[in-house]
């Protein structure tokens, strides 16, 4: 298992699907780089599952940068011969952007969110320091 970690901006809104009883919200990160003076965007999948990604879905949306951490994979277009990368989302921290509203009125997500624990950030940015 390779961990890895990405940080981009959304490409599109985030999507939630049902994949047997679990929900399954998949979104795409694009990151960008000079290589021999020429911009290269990489394309990342992430997909991060249960109920974590059904409170997030609200404020990932196209523009938005986040920082994600998770199992990094590949696999092969059968069609194209392309590989893609994927991650398997374990943590996701919002960096900022996505400036689109969906309709409602957002409160503030938690800034961070890993494994069972969730990190709130109070109004002056600085988050619950545990010392």
């Amino acid at each position: 298992m390779i961990s890895a970690t990405v940080v981009g901006n959304l490409g599109r809104d985030a999507d939630i699907k049902t994949v047997g009883n679990t929900s399954v919200l998949s979104f795409a990160l694009a990151s960008a780089a000079k290589v021999k003076g020429e911009k290269v965007t990489t394309w990342v999948s992430c997909s991060l599952w249960g109920t974590r990604g059904e409170a997030l879905a609200q404020y990932l949306t196209k523009g938005t940068k986040v920082a994600v951490t998770g199992d990094l994979s590949t696999r092969e277009s059968p069609k194209t011969g392309k590989t893609y990368l994927e991650v398997r989302v374990d943590q996701l921290e919002l960096l900022g952007g996505g400036t689109r509203d969906r309709g409602e009125r957002q409160e503030r997500p938690p800034a961070r969110t890993g494994g069972d624990e969730e990190y709130a950030t109070d109004e002056a940015g600085f988050g619950d320091l545990p010392f």
